[in-house]
């Protein structure tokens, strides 16, 4: 996991994950902030099938699995899940990894209760 500034884009925090990506993973699901030709060409590098939708703007839209893109809602649940925690979703934690530790405790805890 990876902590990024606010205003920074999924693209750039994709950059930044990309090394830790596991070697046997066969397909990525990302939404279309994630969406570039260099993203892309970085995950068929590593062997990794993209299913990601092109944005509205994609002069050549790439391809992607509409019935595969569907279990994307699980993360958006576990984030919906993670801001009903006040202290994750106003950040009241000035320092990063301080705001870092509530989540992984936030997330621990949800995945405990939901067991």
């Amino acid at each position: 996991m990876r902590l990024t500034a606010g205003q920074t884009s999924d693209h750039i925090g994709a950059k930044l994950i990309y090394p830790a990506l596991p070697a046997g993973a066969k397909t990525l699901i990302g939404d279309k902030g994630y969406d570039s030709d260099e993203f892309r060409q970085a995950l068929h590098a590593k062997g990794i099938q993209p299913c990601i939708p092109p944005r509205a703007g994609r002069r050549s839209p790439a391809d992607f699995c509409k019935t595969l893109y569907k279990q994307r809602h699980k993360v958006e649940i576990m984030f919906g899940r993670l801001k009903d925690w006040r202290r994750v979703a106003t950040r009241y934690d000035r320092c990063a990894h301080t705001y870092f530790s509530a989540i992984c405790i936030a997330a621990t805890v949800i995945y405990y209760l939901n067991q």
